[in-house]
């Protein structure tokens, strides 16, 4: 029998990701931190988006964090990066309420 030790991300009582290491469980726990600041933000702004499209955009600010700090601190353009693929180490955890 082997023992396995998985790291998991939980938010609001929801299991959001799982990891084999607890690095990339931390990084994923910070950007999600980033995310929700993130939101409320986007919630203030005077320009109109519904509540899926402000948590979607600080979701993807948050995963390219470095990339818009770069910009935003007044340097050029960030290349396009190629897609990134999930590595092994790293499993969704499937809604169970959306059943």
């Amino acid at each position: 029998m082997a023992v396995v030790v998985k790291y998991v991300v939980e938010r609001n009582g929801v299991e959001r990701m799982t990891f084999t290491t607890k690095k990339e469980a931390d990084a994923y726990d910070k950007m999600l931190d980033i995310a929700e600041s993130l939101e409320l933000m986007l919630e203030k702004v005077d320009v109109p988006l519904s509540e899926q499209q402000v948590e979607s955009l600080a979701l993807e600010i948050a995963k390219s964090k470095d990339d818009f700090m770069a910009v935003l601190k007044g340097g050029k353009e960030v290349p396009a990066k190629a897609k990134k693929t999930k590595s092994d180490n790293v499993a969704d955890i499937k809604d169970k309420t959306a059943s």
